[in-house]
């Protein structure tokens, strides 16, 4: 039987999270919020998870609810891109 070769840009996570900062160039800093409930008494608390992300065109600015998926290592800490903006601030 012949083995299926899988895409593996179909498997990227993605995220959607706002800018927080826009100062290096072709670089975003992006908040990812992510709220889930507390394993013993249910109550939902929110983690935010900050990830850097190349924005190509520098099209976003800070504020901007943006989509960004995981990508080959493009620096030491940077390992997303961003794919679309949402919402302008």
């Amino acid at each position: 039987m012949a083995k299926q070769k899988r895409d593996r840009r179909l498997d990227r996570r993605q995220a959607e999270g706002r800018v927080l900062k826009a100062n290096n160039v072709k670089t975003r800093i992006v908040a990812v919020e992510q709220r889930i409930p507390h394993a013993l008494y249910g109550r939902i608390i929110r983690r935010t998870a900050k990830f850097v992300a190349h924005d190509e065109r520098e099209e976003s600015q800070v504020g901007d609810l943006v989509r960004i998926e995981e990508c080959r290592p493009m620096s030491k800490t940077k390992r997303w891109r961003l794919v679309d903006i949402l919402e302008r601030q």
